[in-house]
């Protein structure tokens, strides 16, 4: 690699076909996946998740603006995934803890790395932004 080139991570030094089929597109696992964590709510579930587990209304007052209907569809898209575990609790009414799973605990090093590198650049991308 030339001094005037930054590495690139492996992922995005892949070489793909252009223009990208549709398809190919679709069907890729990292489209899949960022499509979950890029929602609107997923990434907090998780980072609110990483810090302990939580009762579903507790979560919910933990996160102001979320419906009931949305809260529940971003945890089962969450379980679905292998992300989040649901645990039932047998008390009268039945109690739910949700809490990440082992392979959701990996994802908070990338996501973290995200965070930091959105900070680390939010005055240029605000900057930017305001110039278009």
């Amino acid at each position: 690699m030339s001094a005037t080139h930054t590495p690139v991570p492996s992922m995005v030094s892949t070489p793909l076909p252009h223009p990208v089929p549709a398809e190919e597109y679709e069907q890729c696992p990292v489209t899949d996946v960022l499509r979950r964590v890029g929602d609107k709510w997923s990434v907090l579930v998780i980072v609110l998740l990483g810090k302990r587990p939580y009762r579903f209304n507790e979560l919910q007052r933990g996160i102001e603006t979320i419906s009931q209907r949305m809260l529940t569809r971003t945890l089962r898209g969450l379980e679905a995934d292998g992300l989040v575990h649901r645990e039932v609790f047998p008390t009268v009414p039945p109690s739910v803890e949700y809490s990440l799973t082992p392979l959701g605990e990996t994802l908070l090093v990338p996501l973290s790395a995200l965070a930091d590198w959105v900070v680390e650049h939010r005055a240029e991308i605000s900057a930017t932004r305001l110039s278009h």
